[in-house]
């Protein structure tokens, strides 16, 4: 989940104040520091961010260097213009721009349909989308988390690319695909623990509920067949 961009970053929160009256004797006083101690625990948890298994599954390196060397895909053409034409309509409210609104409806498609590679609901993929980042390319999170599918910032390094690809939404988009995929097949499509798995909440299920719940606005004829209702904890 995005928690600030890099056109700015938010203020650092403040704790609430602790008021009370100047207490008449020492226990008045421990209430009052004691009152503090938790409110200041409290916002440090609030502002804290999730924590998160940083993407170092074993193997994982593997599979993202394998993604970004294989070449451009090219999907059916008729098919991927039937699925262009029902979602451009859905992400011209989230994309401003005609051309990233393309680039990113290609990518989708073509990395959820690769061959040779376990196909991937594309719905799916674009509710990841606008869970972890709003479509926002230039997002980062708490964590260090970059661009649309929220990577983690230590890819382009070890696999010989610039930084500043992780804005770009192609690779952007292959390496997160990638990394869904990947985290699919170890938990037998079974997407809300994969989701867990990705957004580093294992054990909860409030981003899962959202990614799930947010697939149904992207939903389309290309979805593999899998209703959301078909994911299973």
């Amino acid at each position: 989940m995005i928690l600030f961009s890099v056109m700015g970053h938010p203020p650092e929160p403040t704790p609430p104040p602790c008021t009370a009256r100047r207490p008449a004797a020492r226990a008045g006083w421990t209430r009052v520091l004691l009152c503090c101690v938790i409110l200041g625990l409290a916002a440090a948890v609030a502002c804290s961010p999730a924590r998160a298994d940083q993407q170092q599954d074993p193997g994982l390196r593997e599979v993202v260097a394998k993604a970004i060397a294989q070449s451009q895909c090219f999907a059916d053409r008729f098919d991927s213009a039937v699925w262009f034409k029902l979602m451009e309509p859905r992400l011209r409210r989230k994309v401003a721009d005609p051309a990233e609104r393309l680039e990113i409806l290609d990518t989708v498609y073509c990395e959820t349909h690769r061959p040779g590679a376990t196909p991937l609901p594309p719905g799916l993929v674009l509710a990841v989308i606008d869970v972890e980042s709003r479509f926002d390319r230039w997002a980062v999170s708490g964590a260090g988390a970059v661009g649309l599918m929220q990577l983690m910032p230590f890819w382009p390094e070890r696999l010989g690319m610039r930084r500043y690809e992780l804005v770009h939404d192609t690779p952007n988009i292959r390496m997160g695909c990638a990394i869904l995929r990947f985290y699919l097949q170890a938990e037998h499509n079974n997407y809300a623990r994969a989701l867990a798995r990705y957004n580093g909440s294992v054990g909860r299920h409030n981003y899962s509920d959202l990614v799930l719940a947010r697939w149904s606005r992207w939903t389309g004829a290309d979805d593999l067949g899998q209703p959301v209702s078909s994911a299973r904890r």
